[in-house]
């Protein structure tokens, strides 16, 4: 879908907001430039240490640009992750950041869930306001099965019991992703 110089591009956005947000500064806002980083798209932004989760925040609905969405999303990976605040990215860490960037295709909600297919498919689990998302490449990384994918994404994620993905009145909807990383 994208090319290595938007890639590049977009990996660059990102770096260049999370410096900025830990180092207290505003973000750059100058456009992209690029008709293919301007389309509006939800994305996530992952942040780790030597393979080690510092943040990941995302939308999946953009209210702006795919750039405005990157930049927005890695300063909030940086900065507002819950589960990081009392362990912030200082601006000494920011060299050693490991940033993935993946964009998401719309969400399409399924009445079958286990006709995911793992490591194509992240999913996102609603029943009333309790929500959960995993992005496709988790089940790569942990080698869970589709029930475990979807029972933790429940437990975990969701706050609900680990098999409500079951119920009909728990919404289950798939989406894939074009994962953007670092080029060693």
């Amino acid at each position: 879908m994208f090319s290595d110089d938007q890639k590049k591009h977009l990996l660059q956005i990102a770096r260049e907001a999370v410096e900025a947000a830990v180092g207290g500064r505003p973000l750059p806002c100058e456009p992209a430039g690029d008709p293919a980083l301007a389309q509006k798209c939800g994305a996530f932004v992952t942040l780790k240490t030597r393979g080690r989760l510092r943040g990941c925040i995302g939308m999946f609905v953009a209210e702006g640009p795919l750039y405005q969405t990157v930049r927005e999303m890695a300063r909030a990976a940086a900065t507002q992750d819950p589960r990081f605040l009392d362990q912030p990215i200082r601006p000494s860490d920011v060299p050693h950041l490991e940033i993935e960037v993946s964009v998401l295709s719309p969400l399409e909600r399924t009445r079958e869930p286990l006709s995911l297919e793992l490591g194509k498919h992240g999913i996102y689990i609603r029943r009333g306001m309790r929500t959960g998302c995993f992005l496709p490449q988790v089940a790569t990384e942990t080698g869970w099965s589709k029930e475990e994918f979807l029972d933790r994404c429940c437990e975990g994620k969701a706050g609900l019991s680990a098999g409500a993905w079951r119920d009909a009145q728990t919404e289950v909807y798939l989406f894939t992703a074009e994962i953007i990383e670092q080029l060693e």
